[in-house]
């Protein structure tokens, strides 16, 4: 049984996230958008609810403020927009870019404020054990070594959001030929949806994954904590 007043946190399903976000609206932009189906508008619409629904659920079930699921709802968002306008290809190559670009820019200034998005990203109190670790930094004095390390890891993650952007922007260019409003730039669309996974995310996630990695030896030297120290014990797991 949990702890009273301790509230027990659905984990995110992953392979639901790829498969709402990237392989369903991948596969009927193609298959929804001719003319014998929806037809290229309706087909767009359709394809993206999806993702927009799924963000939105995650949001609601969640009951967390989740910056990536956030950005991926206005990201949705935005596509469907310039679609319906009928916008030239590069501006949704520069949408592409613009939402990491503007994240990974958002990252290192938000160091001024009270919760730096690192905190959210990186070093969460959801899996981390922070009240733990903050007691035995200041035990051994190293508060200020590890906002430096938080800094570190804030610029490592800018990094990786910018890598991102960019990628984001050669993909779409790349990709995106046909003409607006046209089931080939539907096909396309869907395409650089589910592309965008292996091109953009596996980078990224890597280096992500070596800041995460990094700041945990970090927090561990720092400490004095070892391995599962610095985490919140499952329930029938605390000694």
């Amino acid at each position: 049984m949990p702890e009273p007043g301790t509230v027990q946190r659905r984990q995110e399903n992953l392979w639901l996230n790829l498969l709402c976000s990237a392989i369903l609206p991948g596969f009927l932009l193609s298959f929804l958008s001719t003319d014998q189906r929806l037809g290229p508008v309706w087909g767009l619409v359709v394809s993206l609810s999806i993702p927009l629904g799924y963000g939105v659920w995650d949001l609601w079930t969640f009951r967390r403020l989740n910056v990536i699921g956030i950005i991926g709802i206005v990201s949705t968002l935005l596509t469907g927009v310039l679609g319906l306008l009928k916008t030239d290809g590069f501006w949704i190559a520069v949408k592409e870019a613009a939402l990491p670009a503007i994240l990974g820019l958002a990252i290192p200034l938000s160091l001024r404020t009270r919760q730096p998005l690192v905190r959210t990203l990186l070093y969460n109190d959801q899996v981390l054990d922070t009240k733990r670790i903050h007691v035995a930094l200041e035990e051994k004095g190293n508060l200020d070594p590890f906002e430096k390390l938080l800094a570190w890891a804030s610029w490592v993650l800018a990094a990786s959001f910018l890598l991102s952007s960019i990628l984001n922007f050669s993909l779409a260019r790349w990709l995106i030929t046909a003409l607006p409003g046209t089931a080939a730039f539907n096909d396309q669309l869907g395409k650089m949806n589910w592309l965008s996974w292996p091109v953009v995310m596996i980078p990224s996630t890597a280096i992500m994954f070596y800041a995460l990695i990094k700041l945990l030896k970090g927090v561990e030297a720092l400490t004095g904590l070892k391995g599962d120290e610095l985490f919140h014990h499952r329930e029938g797991r605390r000694p």
